[in-house]
């Protein structure tokens, strides 16, 4: 291991490690995960709301139907299908969607083709229009 630089700060006497070194973070104290973490976590799962009991409490009924109401405006059913923009949409979606095919292949070979033609065009046959060679 080398050390790119000795200054006086990072060569302390005692041998606890200053904050700016990296073996600061080795001599910490692992830490646990908090209340509140552990908290954020569960949180991601809805709560039960067709418990009839947990509705009908008084201190809770009115925190609980908003929620009820909150879970009763969400759609239901399978997501829309998202609406192809653009020309490369509209292409992927006609050929490359539920129903693939190998259409885009030949459309690839077709354009490189017709890439070819006009390259050799330019550069070698144009000369030859009305000359021979």
């Amino acid at each position: 291991m080398q050390l790119t630089s000795l200054s006086s700060s990072n060569l302390t006497t005692d041998r606890t490690p200053s904050i700016s070194s990296p073996l600061y973070r080795l001599a910490r104290p692992a830490v646990k995960m908090s209340f509140m973490q552990k908290r954020g976590l569960s949180t991601l799962i809805p709560p039960k709301i067709a418990s009839p009991n947990a509705i009908g409490s008084s201190p809770n009924a009115v925190r609980m139907q908003k929620v009820v109401s909150f879970y009763e405006k969400l759609p239901r059913g399978p997501a829309p299908e998202p609406e192809a923009k653009g020309l490369l949409g509209r292409y992927q979606k006609k050929y490359m969607g539920k129903n693939p095919s190998g259409r885009p292949l030949v459309h690839v070979i077709g354009f490189l083709i017709a890439l070819g033609y006009a390259q050799n065009y330019y550069f070698h046959l144009r000369h030859h229009k009305n000359n021979e060679h």
